[in-house]
């Protein structure tokens, strides 16, 4: 069983960095009117980087190696694509932090301080206090674009997206603090929501594209309708059939990294006609290599369970 300080840290260093970037995105969506609403967002923002920031200083020396090398934590084009957003936004990035984690060495904890494990249960608190902040911030958002009182350039669907995904970190950190592990009993739930996750990046990935990039925005719905099928198809397999689904699943996704990593290079070279800011880009390419982990990591997993 892996060390519950390892599993907290690993947890936070893939999703206080996406909860940071939700908060960006959030911020540079909103029409100058909005002040307070950019004012909220911006704070969301630097809190979930100041958690990111202790968070990658506790942890060298004490996480997997495969995690560090997954891509799912920093990329090579996470840099670039911080500077980018940050001269195209105007909103300040620390990419200090970003050298700092590609930077971090790989390690096992055998034995931990009264003290480390103390900061540890702070850091889980800590995010927990600033998810559920974060979660109402993103639905009050939600609530008043639906009812045509605010206006955010994110698509309500996108706005949702990223409510499940800050529901789940925070549900991930809930079950860690309770039982000191993460639970591999719903592996095929797991399944469902990322293969739901990557579908919705291809459909916002087509509706962010210039209408003059037909090919993309064709390959990109393409994607869309194949986990669309996938997610059907997971509804009518019965548990022993659900690891050759997982299977697909792995095929699809590593045919999507590299479509994400084409365009997040091609977003940065400027190739491509799009409203992609470039760190949304590697955001999603990121979240492709998490889900790419959890699918060959947890097929072992699964085949033990039937």
């Amino acid at each position: 069983m892996e060390n519950y300080t390892t599993l907290s840290l690993e947890t936070h260093l893939f999703f206080s960095r996406i909860m940071k970037e939700h908060a960006l995105f959030l911020e540079a969506g909103f029409p100058c009117v909005n002040e307070s609403w950019i004012k909220s967002a911006d704070w969301f923002r630097k809190e979930f980087e100041n958690l990111l920031r202790d968070i990658v200083r506790l942890s060298n020396g004490k996480v997997n190696n495969h995690i560090l090398t997954s891509g799912e934590l920093v990329t090579d084009f996470t840099l670039p694509a911080e500077r980018r957003t940050e001269n195209l936004s105007g909103i300040s990035i620390d990419s200090k932090i970003s050298a700092e984690e590609k930077n971090l060495h790989p390690g096992c904890i055998t034995e931990e301080s009264r003290e480390f494990s103390r900061n540890i249960q702070q850091i889980n608190e800590r995010s927990l206090r600033l998810l559920d902040g974060l979660i109402d911030f993103k639905e009050n958002i939600l609530e008043e674009v639906k009812r045509g009182r605010l206006f955010n350039t994110n698509y309500p669907l996108l706005i949702e997206h990223i409510i499940r995904e800050a529901k789940l970190y925070r549900a991930s950190i809930n079950e860690l603090m309770q039982n000191r592990q993460v639970s591999y009993k719903d592996l095929l739930g797991t399944e469902e929501f990322w293969n739901r996750i990557m579908m919705e990046h291809a459909l916002f990935i087509r509706g962010l594209l210039d209408p003059s990039e037909e090919v993309l925005i064709n390959t990109a719905d393409d994607f869309a309708h194949e986990y669309q099928q996938l997610l059907e198809l997971a509804k009518k397999q019965d548990c022993r059939a659900m690891d050759a689904l997982t299977k697909k699943s792995l095929e699809e996704t590593l045919k999507y990294r590299d479509f994400k990593a084409a365009g997040a290079k091609g977003i940065l070279d400027c190739k491509i006609a799009s409203i992609i800011l470039p760190l949304l880009a590697d955001h999603v390419l990121r979240e492709a290599n998490h889900y790419i982990r959890i699918l060959e990591c947890g097929r072992p997993a699964l085949r033990q369970m039937l």
